[in-house]
């Protein structure tokens, strides 16, 4: 374009083009200052480092934070996993400490002889009372005594003699009155005086204690 005959006109463009300029350069330096979170009053350029600094801090402890949860989580399975398997153990351990209570009681079920409910499983078993409790006597000697006294007849009473003139008449296999009976009571056994092993094991208990043993009486005692 041929410049402008009117000098005052050529001067002023000048002017105007250095007057943009040098606000498009203060803008931009502006501008620059303002995005840059932390920059001093002077306006530098030197602001941005802490935004890379900033930005830098965040990514680290992103990932001191992802670190530790995996780091918790691994925890977490770790203890899971010890609890199940000492569940397991314990449980494991119960179940073989029944199931060897169970052997046991069945063995001793096995061994648990069974008495026949006559006369002879009745001296039977009170033979294995009175060797249990340290009360001597035999067979032979309890069925002696039995046969003679009531001929093996649990329920027999005596309703003739000196007892039963007295009130307290001889009861049961062996005869006993209820005040012997009750003396010489043994643990384990029935408080019913016509109980067959409870009237013959407490007659037992009190012929060892008078006669030294069953065997030894050969008569009324």
């Amino acid at each position: 374009m041929p410049e402008s005959s009117n000098p005052g006109h050529s001067r002023l463009n000048k002017t105007h083009k250095i007057s943009i300029a040098g606000v498009a350069a203060l803008g931009a330096a502006a501008l620059a200052i303002s995005v840059l979170p932390g920059s001093g009053e002077s306006g530098t350029a030197v602001a941005a480092e802490p935004v890379a600094f900033s930005v830098t801090a965040a990514n680290t402890n992103a990932k001191a934070v992802g670190a530790n949860i995996a780091k918790q989580h691994v925890t977490a399975v770790k203890q899971a996993k010890a609890k199940a398997a000492a569940d397991a153990k314990a449980k494991a351990e119960a179940e073989a400490k029944k199931r060897a209570a169970d052997a046991a009681a069945s063995r001793a079920a096995a061994r648990k002889p069974v008495y026949a409910n006559n006369l002879d499983g009745w001296i039977r078993q009170s033979l294995d009372i009175m060797k249990s409790k340290g009360i001597p006597g035999s067979y032979n000697g309890l069925y002696r005594n039995i046969m003679r006294e009531s001929t093996g007849n649990p329920n027999a009473i005596n309703g003739w003699d000196i007892n039963a003139i007295n009130g307290v008449p001889s009861k049961g296999l062996l005869q006993v009155i209820q005040p012997t009976f009750n003396a010489y009571h043994v643990a384990g056994t029935s408080w019913n005086i016509y109980d067959p092993v409870a009237n013959i094991t407490a007659a037992a208990n009190y012929a060892a204690d008078k006669y030294g043993s069953m065997d030894n009486v050969n008569g009324a005692y």
